[in-house]
């Protein structure tokens, strides 16, 4: 009889679990991948207003390569306080802050005329959304352990190729269909429009995002202590250290390393992969936008993969290193049939798909070594040094291709820090990064 009782205790305990996280999932990762999907529309559509915005303003592609970059150097000073403010205030009220004022400032970016004014309003940009990603991967850490937290990374993460899948048809057709249209021209309309949706999402924040699990209202109470009692269990052993000696951790600093490679590649993606295409001998912006989404189509089937296969075997060095390998030579060879479209398109999915299959996987590492404010300290610090490459990549392209007149010479330099980025992985502690 009592194995019987254990047998059913079990049981009920196995059911309440699983109905918990169904509900958690279902009510918090649709509606932060639509946040993420609007934020990552807001700071990569300047890679279309490119085709337009350089030639109406005169500005040459050192100065675009400098004002898509400057946006990270304020994302990179704001990041970490911003991630502490949400551990201490809550991701409720915190998030929707972020969101509503990226809004305004990328809709702002419709009224710039010359390069210091691109500079300036690019900065403030980084400054209000310093804090969402890491702030979303922290907030992530308060619901599901690390067993489960590749999957939930990656239906969150999938917010950036879907932008692109959405964006890239969106933003060639706003430019295409709104230029002259009040007397504005179509890169004026496309930072209007696409700021619409961060906006309306900010507000919706503040009345829809629980702090924790504790101020969940859709969570019985039984639900609520079995997600409980699993983070507890998740971060017993974890260190608690301070946020000043999260700094000087060796093991985060590589961490930020291994980061900094990875973004090289998605930035260089990001900003350039429009101007790739046209490269190839697409003309018209709206194929162009098209076009983009098939390499970030192909990154959210990656990316789904790789995090469910990496969860379900418990490795995730090896799962790393492939993706952000495979990234590089999709964008060397992109270099290579840079006049041919469809080999381009394909050395470019594989190159999207590889790298951002390394997301997912790689930020379940943090969390790994760290939790509570130590955690919210290492994500950000990690995040804000990872993040200048968003900076250096696009600067180094832009600069290279006033130089030489070609984007290869700077996809040459994106891919060796891929190349980087997977052997720096395979030098982390096994039993550290596969949990």
């Amino acid at each position: 009889m009592n194995t019987i009782a254990s047998g059913q205790s079990k049981a009920a305990l196995h059911n309440i679990e699983a109905r918990a996280y169904s509900k958690a999932t279902l009510r918090l990762l649709p509606f932060l991948f639509l946040c993420y999907v609007a934020a990552y529309l807001d700071r990569v559509n300047v890679g279309f207003a490119k085709l337009q915005m350089l030639s109406d303003l005169q500005f040459s592609e050192t100065v675009y390569g400098l004002g898509a970059g400057i946006f990270f150097i304020g994302y990179f000073f704001f990041e970490v306080p911003s991630n502490i403010l949400m551990h201490r205030v809550g991701a409720r009220v915190w998030i929707a802050r972020i969101m509503i004022t990226w809004a305004v400032l990328s809709a702002a970016t419709l009224l710039v005329k010359t390069p210091t004014q691109f500079y300036f309003v690019r900065f403030l940009l980084g400054v209000a959304e310093a804090g969402f990603f890491p702030g979303i991967v922290l907030y992530l850490t308060y619901w599901f352990p690390a067993a489960r937290r590749s999957r939930m990374n990656a239906l969150f993460m999938i917010g950036i190729p879907i932008a692109g899948v959405l964006g890239g048809p969106l933003s060639g057709w706003i430019l295409s269909a709104f230029t002259g249209t009040n007397g504005w021209t179509g890169w004026q309309w496309l930072f209007l429009i696409e700021a619409v949706p961060s906006l309306v999402l900010g507000v919706i924040t503040l009345f829809y995002l629980p702090n924790g699990i504790r101020a969940a209202k859709w969570l019985a109470e039984d639900e609520k202590a079995v997600l409980e009692r699993n983070i507890e269990q998740d971060q017993a052993g974890k260190g608690h250290a301070s946020i000043g000696s999260v700094f000087a951790n060796g093991r985060v600093w590589l961490m930020a390393v291994i980061y900094f490679c990875c973004m090289m590649g998605l930035y260089g993606i990001s900003f350039y992969l429009p101007t790739l295409i046209k490269a190839s001998g697409v003309k018209s912006a709206l194929d162009v936008g098209l076009l983009t989404a098939i390499p970030y189509a192909c990154a959210v089937f990656s990316m789904l993969f790789v995090a469910k296969s990496a969860d379900r075997t418990g490795e995730r060095r090896w799962h790393f290193a492939i993706a952000s390998l495979a990234s590089a030579l999709g964008l060397y060879f992109s270099t290579v049939f840079g006049n041919n479209v469809p080999l381009a398109m394909l050395a470019l999915s594989v190159g999207a798909a590889g790298m951002l299959a390394t997301m997912p996987v790689f930020w379940t590492w943090p969390s790994a070594i760290l939790a509570g404010g130590s955690a919210a300290a290492a994500i950000g610090m990690i995040n804000s040094i990872g993040n200048l490459a968003g900076f250096v990549s696009p600067s180094i392209i832009g600069w290279m291709k006033d130089v030489t007149q070609s984007t290869n010479a700077g996809m040459y330099c994106v891919s060796a820090a891929m190349v980087l980025g997977a052997v720096l992985a395979l030098l982390q502690p096994k039993k550290l990064v596969n949990g």
